[in-house]
């Protein structure tokens, strides 16, 4: 997705539609797509039948695929679904630091915005994990009322140093019964732990490693 890409109003409710929103008719791929395979380090791992480059992101783990519905305009279209996050469209904006509502470059000059959940993380804790991609300063108001995991109250970060942590996603197993997958958490799985080779990611996850805990009206 191109910088220039802003997100669009639902026609519905008027309510402007962050761009990570799932929407209606957006599909996971099927299991029978998965299949074992062989890494570039000999040893057997998750991969899909046709796998493509884009499948894996830049650390090599497998993401879940799921459909898009894009419209002329280059913007997801349909029925949001308020409370699903689209992986591929998280991962976008994780990973290339874009405002989760408009997609645009989320890197001001004094740092970047976080926002998390009444409850979600303590500020004062020595390590701060989030799956919410940042936003922009001109939507974090935007972002704060339509995302119902930030119920309209969230705690602000300001970072200066947010560097990627790991993937949130389903583990896999390989048995007599061919694949099977084993029970999700939210618990993110850092980089370079050796049970990646069998996690199908779905969200993107940074540590917070050096911010200021600001509120929207500093903005």
């Amino acid at each position: 997705m191109s910088a220039s890409t802003a997100s669009a109003a639902n026609p519905a409710t008027s309510r402007l539609v962050p761009y990570i929103t799932s929407r209606a008719g957006e599909r996971p791929d099927l299991l029978l797509s998965l299949r074992i395979q062989h890494g570039p380090d000999g040893h057997l791992q998750l991969g899909y039948w046709n796998e493509l480059k884009a499948d894996r992101d830049l650390r090599g783990v497998l993401w879940g695929r799921c459909s898009q519905t894009i419209g002329a305009d280059g913007l997801p279209t349909g029925r949001p679904r308020w409370r699903m996050v689209h992986p591929s469209r998280q991962r976008e904006c994780m990973q290339q630091l874009r405002c989760q509502v408009c997609a645009h470059s989320a890197r001001p000059r004094h740092g970047v915005i976080f926002l998390a959940g009444p409850g979600e993380v303590r500020p004062q804790e020595a390590v701060v994990r989030t799956a919410q991609p940042p936003v922009c300063p001109q939507h974090a108001r935007t972002a704060a009322e339509h995302c119902p995991h930030l119920d309209g109250r969230p705690t602000v970060f300001l970072a200066q140093s947010a560097p990627l942590y790991g993937v949130i996603g389903t583990p896999y197993q390989y048995s007599d019964d061919g694949l099977q997958a084993l029970s999700a958490t939210d618990e993110a799985l850092p980089y370079g732990h050796p049970d990646l080779r069998w996690f199908l990611a779905s969200q993107m996850v940074r540590r917070l490693r050096a911010y200021t805990v600001i509120t929207l009206d500093d903005l």
